[in-house]
């Protein structure tokens, strides 16, 4: 059962942007840390989030092969027209 101060592992996903780019508040940010403390799927959800977003600043369009790039083109555009 929560409390009004405990964080839900939904309400952290919801949150992990803000955590990894730092702007949570310090009560946020406390809770978020404490959740992760009792929570081993959130750890690896936020360890998986890091990787991702380490793997994809490696990306330069260079190395995305011509067919990847014309896929995610057509899927992005696609989402834009779908909203």
């Amino acid at each position: 059962m929560t409390t009004s101060i405990d964080l839900s592992c939904q309400e952290l996903v919801e949150l992990v942007t803000e955590y990894l780019e730092g702007t949570l508040s310090a009560q946020e940010r406390t809770r978020f840390e404490d959740h992760l403390a009792i929570c081993a799927g959130c750890r690896n959800y936020l360890d998986q989030m890091r990787r991702t977003i380490q793997m994809v600043g490696a990306l330069t369009e260079e190395v995305i092969p011509d067919d990847a790039k014309e896929r995610l083109l057509r899927a992005f555009r696609g989402w834009k027209q779908a909203t």
